[in-house]
């Protein structure tokens, strides 16, 4: 490992001219490539106090043994260079967008003499044409298949196909009207090509033109009384139909764009994108990598375009989350590429806006099926727990953890939650939650006193259970109502949402009952630190790390089982406030309305007729209950603390 201040650059060696940087390893591999307006000052700022630096970048600059840098004119040309040195030594410590699986592709090989149609994926020829990629391998079977009785073109392989010509019969795809024969002669190569040219038509999106086609030549045939061909052609009209129900429009204009969008957290971020061609989506990807720092959406934006279109064509329009951090620089850089303008921007409005949203949902649902493929993977686990084990100085891996949060609205409704993870995976069916009724308001640390102790005096009362029952009985069983004593299991491991006055209130409670043996930790959300009890500085685990990523896990589940809870209690209350107004309405007919409707928006939009259906609730009631919500003006609520809009209907999430 190398000390950054044995190649440290000279003072004042460093020119403050915009450029782009190169640090190598002891062999000469690039291993990270940056650019920069001010060399000096960004260049200065990787040779400050290691400790500053973020972990990632530490284990950067004690890889490298040298620096160096290229002076270039402007931030045009900085870009330029990076672009092209990135994709020349594939850096690792640059931020890699990798395919979290391989997406079939749709391709006609154009360059052979009779083209052909098939599915694939992997390397791709030159001379070909490719369409998509696309999300599902099947649908875009389906597809081929419809459109062979449209365009039927050649879609056997080389081995297929010289055998058909050598036996001088087709097979018998041929015989059912799904390929034109060009193997045995029943049709020309040139009329061949010209029936793959439609084909490539239609995948490109003109459809439209190719139905105005088919339906003159149907229409000719009819007058020439050529009654079955016209009946083919009719069919074939249907098949188009059906095959371009399946690449639906989504953008009336024939947008010509890629449709990009990001979720991310503090460790990963996942990147989706639908590929717009003619207003149709005609393939959709997406890609997972780990962030190397704290960087902003717009760093983010910029490093994944520079890699997508490295090896893709560049569109006409990229809609994007957020303006990359290069702006009009990057913007040209890419319409230098396509030859042509291009167009980087944030869609504020209609079927654009709606689009992205879409996208944005698809890209948080690749980053939460990624992390559950990851969490549920057996090596990670035991390694997330072995790093645990060693950073906390445990005397054994923390098989069980349990995490608590606290939620509220200023000071009402409080409540508590308890997760429970047991090898590195969600307990759901130990999961609790906490009903705060000793008092009201935003103590935070009284709220988790009381959760706290309620939860190990339960661990205390069912360990004296055990000890009654004596050696021959039934261990974790409740010798009177024969259930598992769930909350006899002592955690290894406790986790706290915030930071030291949390952790020792936490520990304040364990001390209090006599319980030892049991670790308590806080993950504040900030940094991500880990504060033990009693200790001044925090941990710091790598961004990089399975511990923290486990630990994430725990501190993010509790604070949503915890937000849950509250929601469905706070919905309630409100419902029940309205309705207390409502004359006649007493305690058994709203917890009636509260069983079917749940909260107060799914009961707005219920009319006095379907009220009434209800039994014990006649018309006059019910057009009593509709009046009164009808005059309730209750403005959505905000955490106090998070800013976050609490809305009536409450989630399902983390119901037991």
């Amino acid at each position: 490992m190398a000390d950054p201040s044995s190649y440290r650059p000279a003072p004042g060696a460093i020119p403050t001219d915009p450029g782009v940087y190169r640090f190598s390893d002891k062999y000469g591999q690039v291993i990270y490539v940056g650019k920069a307006k001010n060399l000096r000052n960004r260049l200065n700022s990787y040779f400050q106090d290691i400790a500053a630096l973020h972990p990632r970048t530490q284990t950067m600059v004690t890889t490298a043994s040298q620096v160096v840098w290229t002076v270039v004119q402007n931030e045009l040309e900085s870009l330029q260079l990076e672009y092209t040195w990135i994709k020349q030594y594939d850096p690792r410590f640059n931020i890699k967008y990798r395919d979290d699986k391989t997406y079939p592709w749709l391709c006609v090989s154009w360059a052979e003499e009779i083209p052909r149609v098939f599915v694939g994926r992997g390397a791709k020829h030159k001379g070909w044409r490719y369409y998509g990629p696309f999300g599902q391998a099947w649908a875009i079977r389906d597809t081929v298949d419809l459109l062979l009785h449209v365009f039927p073109m050649r879609s056997c392989r080389a081995g297929v196909f010289r055998n058909a010509q050598q036996v001088g019969r087709p097979c018998l795809l041929g015989y059912i009207g799904k390929c034109s024969a060009p193997c045995v002669g029943w049709i020309s190569s040139e009329d061949h090509r010209e029936i793959a040219a439609d084909f490539c038509s239609f995948m490109e999106g003109n459809a439209r033109k190719l139905e105005r086609k088919l339906t003159a030549q149907m229409h000719e045939a009819a007058e020439q009384e050529e009654f079955e061909r016209a009946a083919h052609l009719r069919d074939s009209l249907g098949a188009l139909a059906q095959a371009t129900e399946r690449n639906a429009i989504v953008l009336p204009d024939g947008t010509d764009a890629d449709v990009i969008a990001m979720a991310s957290d503090t460790l990963e971020v996942a990147v989706q994108v639908f590929h717009v061609r003619n207003g149709r989506v005609h393939g959709e990807r997406s890609w997972v990598a780990d962030r190397a720092d704290d960087a902003e959406d717009a760093d983010l934006v910029e490093s994944f375009l520079l890699q997508l279109y490295a090896d893709a064509a560049v569109p006409r329009e990229v809609l994007v989350p957020a303006e990359p951090a290069s702006g009009e620089v990057l913007t040209t850089l890419l319409a230098e590429q396509r030859g042509a303008r291009v167009s980087i921007h944030i869609p504020q409005r209609g079927d654009k806006r709606v689009l992205l949203d879409t996208v944005a949902r698809n890209a948080a649902q690749a980053l939460a099926q990624h992390k559950a493929q990851r969490a549920a993977d057996l090596a990670t686990r035991n390694q997330a727990m072995k790093e645990l084990q060693e950073a906390l100085a445990l005397r054994e891996a923390p098989l069980r953890i349990e995490g608590y949060d606290i939620s509220h609205l200023q000071g009402t409704e409080v409540v508590g939650s308890m997760v429970v993870f047991e090898d590195g995976l969600s307990r759901k069916s130990e999961y609790r939650r906490f009903v705060i009724k000793s008092f009201e308001g935003s103590d935070d640390l009284r709220a988790m006193d009381e959760v706290l102790s309620r939860r190990f005096r339960r661990l205390i009362d069912d360990r004296k259970a055990m000890a009654e029952a004596g050696d021959g009985g039934p261990g974790l069983i409740d010798p009177e109502t024969g259930r598992p004593l769930k909350f006899a299991y002592t955690p290894s491991l406790v986790v706290i949402d915030g930071g030291p006055l949390q952790v020792e209130a936490a520990h304040d409670v364990l001390a209090r009952l006599g319980l030892t043996g049991i670790k308590v930790l806080g993950l504040a959300k900030r940094l991500e630190e880990i504060w033990l009890p009693g200790e001044e500085d925090p941990i710091i685990l790598p961004r990089n790390s399975e511990g923290l990523y486990l630990l994430q896990r725990v501190r993010d589940e509790s604070h949503r089982f915890a937000i849950t809870h509250h929601r469905q209690r706070r919905s309630k209350a409100m419902v029940e406030s309205v309705l207390d107004a409502v004359p006649g309405l007493g305690r058994a007919r709203r917890k009636t309305l509260l069983g079917r409707y749940g909260s107060l928006t799914t009961l707005r939009r219920a009319s006095a007729e379907e009220i009434a259906q209800l039994p014990g609730i006649g018309q006059t009631t019910a057009q009593a209950i509709v009046d009164a919500l009808a005059t309730d003006r209750t403005a959505p609520s905000v955490n106090a603390t998070t800013g976050e809009v609490l809305q009536d209907t409450p989630s399902s999430e983390g119901r037991q």
